[in-house]
């Protein structure tokens, strides 16, 4: 259990990632919050107290969610004077987002039972990156299975229109366009087919209700408008046609799955972005043991890959990792990524190869 200093100190982490991410309000908002909570709330009673690993937690995005959702709800006009940036004085944001918390304390204090699900369709950029990869190295088609899908945002990627460094991938005509800033080599000028997208999440997201497409919403940073205009259109994809999504665990499903028949001429893929973290060492560990021994069975005929894109936390990015069966190469790194999909970095080989490590030193960081 963290002690009430590491808890408040989780909130200058997550402020450090905002700045980073050119999201200065709310880097104001995540900072203030820190400073302002106190024990007369419940909502400050419960972060303060909180029994787990506040950064690794999410703690900060969720408690930031809620404050964002009640701002599009128009639901505060203090709250929305520190949004939209028309106050920046700290004593002022801290007096505004202190008399949030007192005024809204019920309707804060959900937004804490569970991680964010900031289901963002542009990380599907470096995603795609990785199938570039895999469809390279085997046929076009491929086959995703996605754990943490959330609201099911990314199993449109077979969907979506891409340009990626000037490789361009899916149909032209598509409603959600993703043109990242590219950085270093492009990747891999192939074509991917995605054949179907099957996804699962421990509490999957039905963008059809609008009170949860508005918590979808309200996860976005009020500082990326563009993201939430992104995030309407895909949303509007998902509602117009639906996406394979079911509620579940991840790694009973994952060992489902790859136990199911597998056509041939079709890559089987495991999909996953900023999910790792949420797993238990246990789901992470026979998530392992499934695509090991699922390896071990593969053909030229019937390969197995595993896409992530997840976050570094030494680097302030996220890493877009590789790894291909029937073969023997560890996980390639071959791209950096903004943890939004604003940028992509695609790095040239010889690849650094080691399973994914989410950060190297003993704390955590988001």
């Amino acid at each position: 259990m963290a002690s009430e200093a590491e808890n408040r100190a989780a909130f200058e982490v997550q402020a450090g990632y905002c700045d980073a991410m050119a999201a200065p309000i709310t880097a104001r908002v995540s900072r203030a919050l820190g400073r302002a909570l106190t024990r007369a709330t419940q909502v400050g009673r419960r972060v303060l107290d909180w029994p787990g690993e506040p950064v690794a937690d999410a703690l900060v995005l969720r408690l930031i969610g809620g404050f964002h959702a009640l701002h599009r709800r128009s639901a505060d006009a203090a709250l929305t004077q520190v949004f939209t940036g028309t106050i920046t004085d700290e004593q002022a944001v801290d007096a505004a987002l202190a008399g949030g918390v007192a005024r809204h304390d019920a309707a804060l204090l959900p937004w804490l039972d569970g991680p964010p699900q900031t289901n963002e369709a542009a990380r599907s950029a470096g995603l795609m990156t990785g199938l570039l990869h895999v469809a390279e190295r085997f046929d076009p088609q491929v086959e995703v299975l996605e754990i943490g899908s959330s609201a099911g945002l990314n199993l449109l990627i077979g969907r979506m229109r891409f340009d990626l460094g000037g490789v361009q991938v899916g149909p032209p005509g598509s409603p959600v366009s993703i043109k990242p800033e590219w950085r270093g080599p492009p990747p891999p000028a192939t074509t991917v087919d995605v054949t179907h997208a099957r996804g699962v999440d421990i509490a999957p997201v039905d963008v059809s209700d609008p009170r949860a497409a508005e918590r979808l919403q309200g996860y976005v940073w009020v500082d990326a408008g563009e993201r939430l205009a992104r995030l309407d259109a895909a949303i509007a994809m998902v509602r117009a046609h639906g996406v394979d999504l079911v509620k579940g665990d991840a790694a009973d499903w994952v060992e489902a799955r790859l136990a199911e028949p597998q056509a041939a001429g079709v890559t089987r893929v495991l999909m996953h972005s900023v999910v790792w973290q949420y797993l238990s060492a246990e789901g992470q560990a026979r998530i392992r043991e499934a695509m090991t021994a699922a390896g071990a069975r593969t053909s030229v005929e019937r390969p197995l890959a595993w896409v992530m894109m997840e976050p570094n936390r030494d680097l302030h990015r996220h890493e877009v990792r590789v790894r291909c069966w029937p073969g023997e190469t560890p996980m390639e790194l071959v791209a950096l990524t903004h943890a939004h999909g604003a940028w992509v970095e695609g790095l040239a080989p010889p690849y650094e190869t080691r399973d994914y490590v989410m950060r190297r030193e003993t704390s955590e960081a988001r």
